[in-house]
């Protein structure tokens, strides 16, 4: 198995340094440090890691913010870390797209179990999303073949089984998905 890798935001210089050696020590590998929010979503584009633990109050653009556009862009999940636990804030941080929020101080102990978690959470939502497409697409695809078969239905007489049969046949000999060949008869049909 792969080590996780991490980037870590806080504009503390020592909470970074603390933090790195904790996390090396626990066995990830943190790939970069940043200070504020903008230079976090740079380098998490940049590198790609699996969890991005960063503070909330930073610099040029809030740890929130910055959630908001890695969650958004599905760049990497984030666990905050941060001394601020007010209603306010916690919201943002759902409503963000967070996986996990750790209010310090915490114990060293705290970290494994909420790393683990958040990335537990974030593969489960890539692979709903991943459904969620396969779905859009399966029906995008029934719903051109069913307006292609009523065209061939119409402009060839034939019934809905054969038009169907001749849709899936034109698929396998021209070795093209049955969206293609639907939309290619839609258009035909348009022309």
């Amino acid at each position: 198995m792969s080590q996780i890798r991490l980037i870590i935001a806080d504009d503390e210089s020592i909470i970074r340094m603390n933090l790195k050696e904790t996390l090396i020590g626990l066995g990830y590998l943190v790939i970069g440090e940043a200070g504020d929010g903008v230079s976090v979503i740079n380098l998490a584009r940049e590198l790609r890691p699996d969890l991005v633990l960063m503070d909330i109050k930073m610099p040029k653009l809030d740890g929130i913010q910055a959630a908001k556009v890695l969650t958004q862009e599905k760049i990497a999940p984030v666990l905050l870390l941060t001394a601020y636990s007010d209603r306010e804030l916690v919201d943002r941080a759902k409503e963000a797209g967070v996986v996990n929020y750790i209010v310090k101080p915490f114990r060293d102990a705290e970290l494994l179990p909420a790393i683990e978690i958040a990335l537990a959470r974030y593969q489960e939502f890539l692979e709903m999303d991943n459904e969620i497409h396969d779905l859009k697409e399966t029906l995008d695809t029934r719903k051109l073949v069913e307006r292609a078969k009523g065209v061939l239905m119409d402009a060839q007489g034939l019934k809905e089984a054969e038009a169907f049969r001749k849709i899936q046949q034109l698929s396998m000999n021209t070795r093209k998905p049955m969206k293609e060949i639907a939309q290619a008869i839609l258009l035909a049909h348009e022309i």
